[in-house]
């Protein structure tokens, strides 16, 4: 899929499920399925030897937003510039990046009705 000339989002943000999530990850970012599994893995045995969801509900949603900005390619471009930016750049520069992606993921927490940071 490609975005329209309005710059549509290139697939509606699924359900926060694991299938849902998994889905659309391999439609628009297939190179992030591995780490998927494995974090689904990580966080599924956190689970059973805690019995606590928190660990699962934590990958859900930190795959939701990841997600919801991924689907977006304006978006998902700024993110990755400002994540180089805090990788290469001054000091000034690194803060800059960090309040930028700060701002990228407190919005995608707040469109999905996650709390932000």
């Amino acid at each position: 899929m490609t975005t329209s000339a309005a710059g549509q989002p290139l697939i509606p943000q699924p359900p926060s499920t694991v299938a849902a999530l998994r889905q659309a990850v391999s439609q628009i970012a297939p190179a992030a399925l591995p780490a998927f599994t494995r974090e689904l893995d990580q966080a599924a045995d956190q689970s059973r030897q805690g019995s606590d969801l928190a660990p699962l509900q934590r990958f859900i949603a930190q795959w939701a937003v990841y997600v919801h900005i991924q689907r977006q390619p304006g978006v998902a471009a700024d993110f990755r510039r400002w994540e180089d930016g805090a990788k290469t750049g001054d000091a000034a520069q690194v803060r800059r990046a960090a309040s930028e992606i700060g701002r990228i993921l407190d919005e995608a927490h707040a469109a999905l009705g996650l709390p932000t940071r």
